[in-house]
């Protein structure tokens, strides 16, 4: 289908298997770590899921993946997601899909969870700032979601709204962003099969600093796409504003594909740092997924459309 499963890729190859054994020993010495963030209100817990389409490549460690990571939310400093993200409280938690649709629906979280069938999908992720890891994703595909509430000839676009609850995500009470965090995707982009809402890390639910309980993940975009604890899912006709391009339009653009020959202003983005690697490696058109989507964005300037 989309990206073959090496036959001979074993568990112990796709991390160390040390981490992946350790890692509920891990996650319940948070605290002591000062990673409050990591069990989440409701404690992390095992997932049933099948293998999906994944990169070969081998996966950033757990502890990386959960202690480096962007989530305004909770903090601007890397580490300060998973010291503060303890206190959001993902259950009950529920989902509004709506807008140019036949069938709009609030679903609960664990039903939601329930009715898909949930994938392992390992997956590069490349940030705009320069730095990259692959991420062992569990979830199941966006378009699964929009089909089930019908959309009409009307719905053009996707946009997606981040939980607003400054009690709990602290740093909402600072004007970093206009709050709360949205974002969007074409149409045809989120119902790609490689989009995906993800409910888990490492086979287990997200733990909060990672997007609790529901995010979203597309791999040939920058990071910052990928929207976390989504409540609410709205088809429209109209090109959704999105957090970043709201707030610095010339440098964060609606499409914001991962493109070698497009810096952004400040600095440039023809290679990466791995985390977890010592050298800069090369960053690839689409991260590397450009046999799959380039055919989204055929006959547009992606200098222009960035």
């Amino acid at each position: 289908m989309l990206i073959r499963n090496a036959p001979d890729l074993t568990e112990n190859e796709v991390t160390d298997h040390g981490l992946y054994m350790r890692r509920r020993e891990f996650i319940g010495g948070a605290a002591g770590l000062g990673l409050a963030g990591l069990a989440g209100a409701a404690g992390a817990a095992p997932l049933s899921y099948s293998k999906g389409f994944s990169t070969t490549e081998k996966p950033t460690s757990l502890e990386d993946i959960t202690t480096y990571n962007n989530f305004y939310e909770f903090g601007v400093d890397k580490a300060d997601p998973a010291q503060n993200a303890g206190k959001l409280k993902t259950r009950p938690w529920t989902v509004r899909i709506d807008g140019e649709c036949e069938a709009p629906r609030t679903v609960g979280i664990d039903d939601l969870i329930k009715a898909n069938k949930l994938e392992e999908r390992i997956y590069r992720m490349r940030c705009v700032e320069g730095w990259s890891m692959v991420i062992p994703w569990v979830g199941f595909p966006l378009k699964d979601l929009i089909a089930s509430v019908k959309p009409t000839s009307k719905a053009k676009y996707v946009a997606f709204e981040t939980l607003m609850r400054p009690s709990e995500m602290t740093g909402q009470a600072w004007n970093v962003l206009d709050w709360p965090y949205r974002e969007g995707l074409r149409i045809d982009e989120a119902t790609h099969p490689l989009t995906l809402l993800a409910v888990g890390l490492y086979g287990e639910t997200l733990p909060n600093q990672n997007g609790a309980p529901l995010r979203l993940v597309v791999p040939w975009k920058y990071g910052f796409k990928g929207i976390k604890s989504i409540v609410r899912i709205t088809l429209t006709d109209k090109q959704p504003r999105t957090a970043w391009n709201i707030s610095a339009p010339r440098e964060y653009g609606f499409y914001s594909n991962v493109n070698p020959a497009v810096d952004h202003p400040r600095w440039s983005q023809a290679s990466e740092r791995r985390i977890g690697e010592f050298r800069r490696r090369e960053t690839l058109p689409f991260n590397g997924y450009g046999q799959y989507v380039a055919d989204l964005y055929r006959g547009m300037d992606l200098k222009k459309n960035f």
